[in-house]
């Protein structure tokens, strides 16, 4: 069984950008703890004639025909655009932001 430690918290706390109290983090290091252990619980339940299923009830998908209809012209598409370079929509780059 794994240990929560509450280094573990605060580097998870890190990772989602929530800033914790040693109180808070405290408190969740108790709690993910139980979590943990609910789940590894699971490990033991005898599972080998249990077939695994996503639903409970069996789904079909329900597929229509595809069909090509009207599509809008590039100029349509990049008329209401607030920047474009006359074929493409032009965005801010987001990509080199500090993690």
């Amino acid at each position: 069984m794994s240990q929560i430690t509450p280094e573990d918290v605060s580097h998870l706390a890190g990772l989602a950008r929530i800033a914790l109290s040693e109180e808070e983090i405290s408190k969740l290091t108790g709690e993910l703890g139980a979590i943990v252990a609910a789940v590894e619980s699971i490990k033991e339940v005898a599972t080998q004639d249990v077939v695994p299923t996503s639903h409970p009830i069996p789904l079909g998908n329900v597929f229509r025909e595809d069909v090509i209809g009207e599509t809008l012209t590039t100029q349509e598409a990049l008329s209401g655009a607030p920047d474009h370079d006359g074929s493409r929509f032009r965005v801010t780059a987001i990509l080199g932001e500090e993690q």
